[in-house]
Parts: structure tokens; C-alpha cells; sequence
């Protein structure tokens, strides 16, 4: 089909003019890579534009072709436009992808056989069309775009090659040019490239005259815009400055500088800070501040404050044993009570030592003891500033009364312990460790859950005034207390204190006699009866009579085998019972006394005597 180009052989080279110089041609565009050169002249194909090429000179390195009749083809000089090469030397080969003209820019085709004459006006190929339609024209919005190509070809040994144009950057200076790739390397001798695919050849158009040229041409970018220098507000010349670039330097540095002001004063108060409170890691909690300590009267603060200096820490040491209690001062002249079995291991020549509740200590003296009421008196010399603690009244206790117990448990001195009256005039026995009875006590106790230790024993138990109304002298353990530090066992809240009616007497007689008196009724019992009741005796100790003649009980009508049940109205369920009962007593007080006497129930008076204790 004929568009209007023609079909005959097809020009393979061009250039644009140059003045002085013969113009060659360049074919048009083609597809073929560069590797599918077409033969060179004098090989089938088109003539290479009158220039004659002697098949038989050797290769010089200068373009000439090898011995086989057959030209290599040589790459172009840089750029699509560069200037041919000289007439009498070979003709450069350009690589298909350099053979693209300027967008919109007419092509010139030289004829395709014959020399052009120098200055000899050129026709473009087709006419120029004004709606620059593809792929004569630029590309159109509705066909597609050329890819992007922008090689740099190499020129032919020793020919010269312009700077390229690259226009400038936009303020009318013209930019720098890219360096050039280096050129690749020649064909090897006797290499022949493939023929080429014959191609329909255009008609060559009446040429038309064109102006002048630079010598230096535009590279082909279909999508780079032409750099034009700015037309509109230029800025100033670079390195140029103004007064609004020192007005603004000039604020710049105020601001700098107030910026450092406020910097520092903000660092110089955080040092501050961390200087007045020790650093930022450490760590204050919120705390109450310091009060003058005082507490009310009858608090344990307050009761503990008031007894503490009357209460005195004994260590007792024999030839056998050592122990430690506690005692209280009874009086200025240096008296101190405490129990029987805390000053026992000390016995006629072993030591005693006090301490006061200050650390001061002191030598002390056995003045009377009584294993009957389990309690003794020690008195110290040469101690001034000596405060009695207050005796209080056991008879006006009532169960669930606060107490405070004091002492030196396994000798941790001024201990302080508090709770309450648990229980009245509960009957206990404690000692017997020799067997013959002789070291039982019979105490008619305050039974309390304040804790109570080892250690404790001789310590006063004060009620809410500070005022003693026992003397701290057993427990009860759990246990046999067999086991643990020699057989000592620990409180479980069941104390027992001597009341303070019956420490109070027994301490008077040891302070005048040395010895304490006993209240009794003349009558043995029988400690084996195990009925309810304390039963009398057939026979006493040795033979004598259960009975003792002339005494308390004969004078009542007791008789041997009576059972007493009562004493003063109080039920008895055992005789140790009926002995704590009586020593509750003074010797002399009157004691109403109920028995039963062969199944029929009696009641009668009787007058308590007195026995001297041990």
C-alpha cells in the first residue's frame, strides 16, 4: 500500500551541513539494534552515498574496512547530529537508537545515490505538519509515547567532537555538560555483521532552504521540557546580600539569646532543688511530726510511763542453779517483792544482782521468803531516788478490768504486756519439786490473758492506775514443758497473779519477822479422797489424831470423815481447794463452813488459827 513514501532503496547515512564541509545523509529511523549495523558500501545494499571504498587496504585503525571486501561498521560521533567524517576517510556507523531527530524538527534526507554539493539546500522527507501529529509530529494525548532514549554515541577514532548543548538552569546560566561515556570497543578483524532486512525507502521531498546551524545541536529528550531563564520577578544573584537578611540574623540572635537566658535560669533552678533536697532519686515519704510524748494516764503509754522505774530486773545465781525474775520496790528503805521460787536457786550464800529500769544495779539481800504463799522479800543498799509503785486493792477487781503486766520475760527487761482480768479467785497450786509437799503453793489467783513469760515472774500486774493489784507468778502451758530452753514453756494467755491483799500481808510479816503466818483450821485431810468436797482424815501425819485437839476445827465439832463443801457459801470440790480457800484468810478471821456428816448436811463456825510458814 502507497501512503505517499517511497519504496525504492533507502539512504543509510546523513548529517546536517556544515560550512566548508560536504553533508552526508542518515537513514531514517529504523528498529534494528545496534549489533544489525547494515553492510557497509560496496556490499549489496545501498550505495554509501558516492563515497568509494577500497576493499583492498589494509586496516589502519582510521575507519578502513578489512579484507574481506565487507565494511565494519564504526560508531558515530557523539550525538545523532554530530559532523561526518572527513570525505576521504570511512563512514561512521551510528547506532539505530541515535538516528532520532529533534521532536517537530523536519528531517533532510540527501538523495540516495550521489554526493551532495556543499551548501546545497536539503528537502525534508515529508511536509511539517501543523497539528504535530505521531510520529512525524510530537507525541499526541491520544497516541502512544516514544520510549525514553538518550544514548551518547561514540565518534570514530580521531574525529572531533563539539560540547553538547545543554541548555541552562533556569536563571540564564547555562549548565554544566555531562561527561561522555567512554567509547566501546571497535569490532574484531573479519567480523561481518548480518545483512539487513531491505526496508521500504521513503521518497526523498524537494528540499528546502534552511537557515544557518550552530554547530552545536540539542539532544533528543522526548519528555524534557526546553530550559528557558526566568522571566518573572528573578531573585538576586547568588552571594548577594540585603538588609532583610541582616535584619533577620540580628533577630535570630535575640532570640538565641533569650532563649539561653530562660534555659539558664530554668537549669539553675533545677540544680537548686536537687541541691536542697538531696537529688532527684531520693525519696521522701509524708511523716507526722514530733509530739511532746505525752500520753493519757490510764493508756498502757501511760501506765507503762508511770510503773517502768519501780520495776527492777533480778539475776539470781547459786552453787547449782541461776535464774532470772522480776521485782517491784515497795518502799524507799529498799525493799523489793518478788516470788519465792525466783530467789530460791540463790539459797543462804549464793548472789542476787538488781537492775533498776535505768541500768543502775545494785547487790541484794534475802529479808524473808515463804514457799507456802510463794513469795519473798529482797531489800538493796545504798540506792537513792528509789520510787515505790502504788498498792492497789485486789478485792475491788472485776472480771474484764485492763491490766498491764510488767517484767523481764527470758530477760528481756522492762517488757511491757497488756489484756485483762480473765477470771477471780481461781485456786492453783504450783512447786512441789521436792516431793514431800513442803514447797507447794496455794494461791487463790487473778487469772489474766496478758502474756506472761518465763521471767516475768515477781512482775507486777497493775490495773488502770497504775496501781498493783497482783504479783505475776504462773502459767499454764500447753504442754508439759518438758522441751524447749530447759523445760520452759511459753504463754498461751493463761496467767496467774497472787492478789496483791494476800502479797501485801505476807510481805509485812517477812519485812518484821523475816517469816509469814498461816491461817489454818487443825484438821488433816485426805488429799487421796476423790469425791466432790475435802474430806477429813482418819489419822494425821505420825499418828496423831486427824483432828488436832484444842484446835480451830475441834472447837467447831469437826469430826474425822466429815466432808466441807462449802466455805463462806463458795462450793469446794477438792481439799487443795479448801487450803487455798483458808489462806486467803488472815489468821483470826471467822470462816462459816458447810460439810456433810453422814449423808446429812451441817454447817458451822469456826475461827481460823495461825501456824508459823516456811
Amino acid at each position: 500500500m502507497e501512503d505517499g513514501k517511497s519504496t525504492g532503496p533507502k539512504a543509510k547515512w546523513w548529517s546536517r551541513p556544515t560550512p566548508g564541509r560536504a553533508t552526508r545523509t542518515t537513514p531514517d529511523e529504523s528498529s534494528f539494534p545496534v549489533e544489525d549495523a547494515p553492510p557497509a558500501a560496496g556490499s549489496a545494499g545501498a550505495p554509501t552515498a558516492g563515497l568509494p571504498v577500497d576493499a583492498a587496504q589494509p586496516s589502519d585503525g582510521e575507519g578502513s574496512v578489512p579484507d574481506d571486501s565487507r565494511a565494519t561498521a564504526v560508531p558515530a560521533a557523539a550525538g545523532p547530529h554530530a559532523p561526518a567524517a572527513d570525505a576521504t576517510g570511512p563512514v561512521p556507523a551510528v547506532p539505530a537508537q541515535d538516528r532520532t531527530p529533534a521532536s517537530g524538527t523536519p528531517v533532510p534526507e540527501a538523495p540516495a545515490v550521489g554526493p551532495m554539493t556543499s551548501g546545497q539546500p536539503m528537502k525534508p522527507l515529508h511536509e511539517p505538519d501543523e497539528y504535530s501529529t505521531p510520529p512525524y509530529g510530537g507525541p499526541g494525548p491520544w497516541a502512544p509515547a516514544p520510549p525514553v532514549q538518550r544514548p551518547v554515541p561514540t565518534p570514530a577514532h580521531g574525529t572531533s567532537v563539539p560540547p553538547q548543548y545543554t541548555g541552562t538552569n533556569g536563571a540564564g546560566t547555562p549548565a554544566p555538560l555531562a561527561a561522555a561515556p567512554s567509547a566501546p570497543a571497535a569490532p574484531a578483524p573479519g567480523f561481518t555483521p548480518p545483512p539487513q532486512q531491505p526496508q521500504a525507502q521513503v521518497a526523498p521531498a524537494p528540499l528546502q532552504p534552511q537557515p544557518a546551524q550552530p554547530t552545536q545541536w540539542l539532544q533528543y529528550d522526548p519528555w524534557g521540557a526546553p530550559r528557558q531563564p526566568l522571566t518573572t520577578n528573578p531573585g538576586p544573584p547568588l552571594g548577594a546580600d540585603t538588609g532583610r537578611k541582616k535584619q533577620r540574623r540580628g533577630s535570630l540572635l535575640v532570640g538565641a539569646v533569650l532563649l539561653a537566658l530562660v534555659a539558664g535560669g530554668i537549669g539553675g533552678g533545677i540544680g537548686a532543688y536537687v541541691e536542697r533536697n538531696g537529688g532527684l532519686t531520693r525519696i521522701e515519704l509524708p511523716q507526722a511530726g514530733r509530739d511532746s510524748g505525752g500520753r493519757a494516764p490510764d493508756s498502757v503509754a501511760g501506765i507503762a510511763a508511770s510503773a517502768l522505774p519501780s520495776v527492777v530486773t533480778l539475776h539470781v545465781s547459786g552453787t547449782g542453779e541461776s535464774g532470772t525474775g522480776t521485782g517491784f520496790v515497795l518502799d524507799k528503805s529498799g525493799h523489793i517483792l518478788t516470788n519465792n521460787h525466783v530467789v530460791a536457786p540463790a539459797g543462804s550464800s549464793g548472789d542476787i544482782t538488781v537492775t533498776f529500769s535505768g541500768g543502775e544495779t545494785a547487790r541484794g539481800e534475802i529479808v524473808g521468803k515463804d514457799s507456802g504463799y510463794d513469795l519473798a522479800v529482797v531489800k538493796v543498799t545504798g540506792v537513792s531516788g528509789l520510787k515505790p509503785l502504788p498498792l492497789g486493792n485486789s478485792d475491788n477487781v472485776r472480771v474484764g478490768d485492763p491490766v498491764v503486766a510488767i517484767g523481764a520475760p527470758f530477760d528481756l527487761s522492762n517488757t511491757v504486756t497488756s489484756g485483762i482480768i480473765s477470771a477471780k479467785d481461781r485456786p492453783i497450786t504450783a512447786g512441789g519439786e521436792k516431793g514431800d509437799g513442803s514447797d507447794i503453793s496455794y494461791v487463790d489467783a487473778l487469772q489474766t490473758d496478758a502474756p506472761i513469760n518465763p521471767g516475768n515472774s515477781g512482775g507486777p500486774l497493775v490495773d488502770g492506775k497504775a496501781q498493783v493489784i497482783g504479783i505475776n507468778s504462773a502459767i499454764r502451758a500447753a504442754d508439759s514443758g518438758s522441751s524447749g530452753e530447759g523445760g520452759q514453756a511459753g504463754s498461751i494467755g493463761l496467767g496467774f497473779a497472787i492478789p496483791i491483799n494476800q502479797g501485801k500481808r505476807v510481805a509485812e510479816e517477812l519485812i518484821a519477822t523475816g517469816r509469814a503466818t498461816h491461817p489454818v483450821i487443825g484438821v488433816t485431810l485426805d488429799m487421796k479422797y476423790t469425791g466432790d468436797g475435802a474430806r477429813v482424815g482418819t489419822k494425821g501425819a505420825g499418828g496423831n489424831p486427824a483432828v488436832t485437839p484444842g484446835g480451830p476445827g475441834a472447837k467447831a465439832g469437826i469430826r474425822p470423815g466429815d466432808v466441807i463443801t462449802e466455805v463462806d457459801g463458795r462450793r469446794v470440790h477438792s481439799g487443795e481447794e479448801l487450803i487455798v480457800k483458808i489462806r486467803a484468810h488472815r489468821p483470826g478471821d471467822r470462816l462459816d463452813l458447810g460439810l456433810t456428816r453422814g449423808g446429812k448436811d451441817l454447817s458451822i463456825s469456826l475461827t481460823l488459827g495461825s501456824a508459823t510458814g516456811t
